[in-house]
């Protein structure tokens, strides 16, 4: 498609009052707020030499920890020419996987480290409007604002930070003309399970030696609970399940009032029987034991387990 047939078409839709799609909106933003020509030939800007050192340095614990999954999903689309690549929040390329054959075509694509692939820099793309709308999202060839970009598929799925925000965004990208958009569709599946491992493994190091608890249907809808049972931090996924804010830091509470599981004992009582609770289940059972670790006699803890409704078996 050439340049202008393509800008033409751009800057229509973006003026008609009734399209309320949110391609249309990505190309909005793009023109009026970025005030970008779709016609232009704007090549990405690139951090390189320090400036790229510094902001990988900036990611990298995050970074160590997504390599692997990355590495992964690669695996799987390499074969079809995809590149893999992950940005910061602000779209600027950290890191990228591309087979040896495929690496010169992307980077005439400009899909190499350092560069910004934010929406105000490139327009409506996968990367930047992934980050732009929170979402994961499919901007297949000709969706692309800049008629320079059209030749590209790009999938997307922003990757959430321990308090819920969005800190990256994982893009798989192809340039072949035979791309089509189910393969898309079923790229897309493997790039959000992906994004979703990547969140889950980098929230677990963000808590390290507290007690993770699934709170929903899916595995990465995790909860970070410290050693007194309060829970401290929770996952895009469990604060979905759980009607929590979207974003910031989880004020600390009960994992029992958390999860909305109620009994008839309340303060101190409750708090007893947990204690006791672990403490007969480290013994095997063993009341004597289990007594004598919580520095209580045989008889009192029978007392105690009788008033807290704990089975004596």
């Amino acid at each position: 498609m050439a340049a202008r047939p393509h800008a033409d078409r751009v800057m229509e839709r973006t003026q008609a009052a009734d399209d309320l799609s949110a391609l249309t909106s990505s190309w909005r933003r793009s023109a009026v707020k970025h005030g970008l020509d779709p016609a232009a030939p704007l090549r990405p800007q690139r951090l390189t030499g320090q400036d790229l050192s510094d902001r990988r340095a900036m990611a990298g614990g995050f970074l160590s920890v997504a390599a692997p999954r990355i590495e992964a999903l690669h695996g799987l689309v390499r074969a079809s020419g995809c590149s893999v690549v992950l940005t910061d929040a602000d779209g600027i390329i950290l890191d990228r996987r591309v087979s040896e054959a495929d690496a010169e075509a992307f980077d005439r694509w400009d899909l190499t480290p350092g560069a910004d692939w934010s929406e105000a820099a490139q327009g409506t793309n996968g990367v930047g409007t992934c980050l732009a709308e929170g979402r994961q999202v499919i901007i297949h060839r000709d969706e692309h604002f800049l008629s320079r970009n059209t030749g590209m598929s790009c999938i997307d799925a922003p990757i959430h930070g321990p308090e819920g925000q969005v800190i990256a965004a994982l893009d798989v990208s192809s340039a072949r003309a035979d791309q089509t958009e189910h393969i898309n569709a079923l790229i897309a599946a493997m790039v959000g399970q992906t994004a979703r491992q990547i969140e889950a493994a980098w929230f677990r190091a963000a808590f390290p030696g507290a007690r993770m608890v699934v709170a929903g249907e899916a595995a990465e809808a995790l909860v970070a609970v410290d050693r007194d049972d309060l829970a401290i931090g929770a996952t895009r996924d469990a604060r979905r399940a759980l009607g929590l804010p979207r974003t910031g830091a989880l004020t600390p509470r009960p994992l029992a009032d958390l999860l909305g599981r109620e009994d008839e004992l309340t303060g101190f009582d409750r708090a007893e029987r947990a204690a006791v609770t672990r403490a007969l289940a480290r013994s095997g059972g063993n009341v004597t034991a289990a007594a004598r670790a919580l520095g209580v006699g045989r008889a009192t803890l029978y007392r105690k387990m009788t008033r807290l409704g704990l089975d004596a078996r």
